[in-house]
């Protein structure tokens, strides 16, 4: 990974106040930013989760199909820095995942034989409240955040927070757990339309995915209406099939 750019940084937080907008995609907001994370510092790879209705960690956003199963993986384990970074309240950084099996036994040789060598975790938090966390895989082994980035990251988790639980959610948390669960909900169908997609053009999980993002903002529709559609009446996204 690299220093933090401040023209990077300024960027991200640009686009992610651009998304706070009446129609905000959730969905669509947590992806931008484990992309942005992960192009921020030059990680190898970022994951986003989320704390459903119960307080339970639910994946919700990776940068690419590797990292959503080295999360998914982590959760059925019940192990790992985002759920450390959930729990605790505070960031997760620079463990050498060669030197963690004792702290993650199970976690740490999955991760690693998924190609990444340091994990890093920063929890998404408003004041004492904790709804999540976002983590950062490295290709080096540890020591890929120098100090001064690590705030930086942390300061991004927590507008990244602000951004989730939104003005209406604050009045009202009842309001914020309807919007989480209904995103969990979505990822589902999220989930299915990738994997058909991908079938239909004969490209990976990761490619269809980026194609459904494209054709939906550049169509002005929602992430989830798109995969809806995907699943159920392909021949109402014209265009999106096409090389």
């Amino acid at each position: 990974m690299s220093t933090v750019s401040a023209e990077r940084l300024a960027t991200i937080f640009v686009e992610a106040a651009d998304t706070l907008v009446d129609e905000f995609d959730l969905l669509d907001f947590m992806h931008m930013l484990v992309d942005r994370a992960r192009v921020l510092v030059d990680a190898a790879a970022a994951g986003l989760m989320l704390a459903d209705e119960r307080g339970r960690l639910e994946f919700m956003a990776g940068s690419d199909e590797n990292v959503r199963l080295v999360e998914l993986f982590q959760l059925q384990n019940d192990q790992g820095p985002c759920l450390e970074a959930f729990r605790t309240g505070r960031s997760v950084i620079n463990v050498d995942l060669a030197s963690a099996v004792d702290r993650w036994p199970r976690f740490a040789p999955r991760a690693a034989e998924a190609g990444f060598r340091s994990v890093h975790a920063f929890p998404l938090r408003l004041r004492t409240q904790v709804i999540g966390a976002l983590n950062i895989f490295g290709s080096s082994a540890g020591g890929d955040f120098d100090p001064t980035d690590v705030p930086v990251m942390q300061a991004l988790a927590d507008v990244a927070t602000i951004g989730l639980m939104q003005e209406r959610a604050i009045r009202r948390s009842e309001a914020l757990t309807e919007q989480l669960q209904g995103a969990l909900n979505s990822r589902i169908i999220i989930e299915q339309a990738k994997g058909a997609l991908a079938q239909i053009l004969g490209v990976s999980v990761d490619e269809a995915f980026r194609r459904i993002r494209a054709y939906a903002r550049n169509h002005n529709r929602r992430l989830t209406e798109v995969c809806e559609l995907i699943v159920t009446d392909l021949a109402r996204l014209p265009g999106l099939t096409q090389p």
